[in-house]
């Protein structure tokens, strides 16, 4: 099977596109910077590839021809204010030019990568296939909304296609330093927030098995939860002093000022061109978490996630390889 993978030097991308390559699949990428791809694939294993951009329809055109089946992860990731016109555009006219080219190629099979911010609703008890789309009123998961909508209207008349909802996401070998990994750096060298809530954690190579096993298994196009594990925040400290052997600084965080700050940052950051920690949209999520369903996934595919203490141990110890953080601060993780 030939496939052409989005994003492909972004953290689940590049996952997706070695399991594919692991599974004996050829693959055709459409990367925008050809030293990164080489950099992280090394120079000769990627023989296939398009320079280009996810909405100039003539590259996607180059890179999808010949090809079975096709998985979209690349999108413009960020919740600061600042960049919401760009991240909605850049997503939203993306998602419609790979999606639409593919299937006007009469590709066989396409995934949407898409996110939990694609169905987000603080109102909602669960999240699970049946969920519509989310709330999304601002940046990027407004963004993603407007995808959902997109897709969902494509798969109504017919289109072979399937939605895949990642958690947040951790796992070694990340190409850049996706925000999870920046948060996990910050509970290791500073402290851990605890308040009420918590967050759903799923490793990128469980991302990048699902994605291999939709096109290999060749199953019916539909929408995939991929939620992991749900970590309240008053249990990430223990977990981490599990894979670590260090006790992490944990410190009570009122939800409401948290708010109140990342509000703050927002308009601050907006005016000053600042690239401060705390966002509205981030803090949304992380003060009012809505737990992810992944039941469909786990027994229509028979598939199990990894523990996610291995999915931590991995992630800091690749933190620590990778000079994010030290080894003391990876205790015995990075053993």
């Amino acid at each position: 099977m030939r496939v052409m993978v989005t994003g492909a030097t972004g953290f689940v991308g590049y996952h997706t596109a070695l399991a594919l390559l692991a599974a004996g699949h050829e693959v055709s990428l459409l990367v925008r910077s050809e030293q990164k791809m080489q950099r992280l694939f090394g120079p000769d294993r990627i023989r296939d590839f398009t320079c280009g951009d996810i909405t100039d329809a003539s590259k996607v055109r180059r890179a999808v021809a010949g090809c079975d089946a096709v998985v979209h992860s690349a999108a413009m990731v960020s919740t600061h204010a600042a960049d919401a016109a760009a991240v909605y555009r850049t997503n939203l006219d993306g998602t419609s030019t790979v999606i639409r080219t593919s299937l006007d190629q009469g590709v066989g099979a396409v995934i949407h990568v898409s996110s939990v911010t694609a169905l987000y609703d603080p109102e909602a008890t669960v999240l699970d296939e049946n969920s519509p789309p989310g709330a999304g009123a601002t940046g990027y998961g407004r963004s993603k909304v407007a995808c959902e909508r997109l897709v969902r209207q494509l798969q109504e008349q017919g289109a072979p296609l399937s939605i895949t909802y990642p958690a947040t996401v951790i796992g070694p070998d990340d190409p850049g330093l996706t925000e999870a990994h920046v948060g996990l750096r910050t509970y290791l060298q500073r402290f851990v927030p605890v308040m009420p809530s918590g967050t759903q954690y799923v490793d990128v190579r469980d991302i990048a098995d699902v994605h291999l096993r939709l096109l290999e298994q060749h199953l019916p196009p539909g929408r995939f939860i991929l939620g992991g594990h749900y970590i309240p925040w008053t249990e990430l400290g223990a977990l981490l002093f599990g894979v670590t052997g260090r006790k992490p600084r944990e410190i009570p965080l009122n939800p409401g000022l948290l708010r109140l700050a990342a509000r703050l940052c927002d308009s601050v950051g907006s005016r000053l061109g600042l690239d401060l920690p705390l966002t509205v949209e981030g803090i949304s999520y992380a003060t009012h978490w809505v737990a992810m369903d992944s039941r469909g996934v786990e027994e229509g595919l028979e598939f199990a996630f990894r523990p996610v203490e291995d999915s931590f141990r991995d992630a800091i110890g690749w933190l620590a390889a990778a000079g994010y953080i030290t080894a003391g601060q990876a205790g015995t993780a990075c053993l």
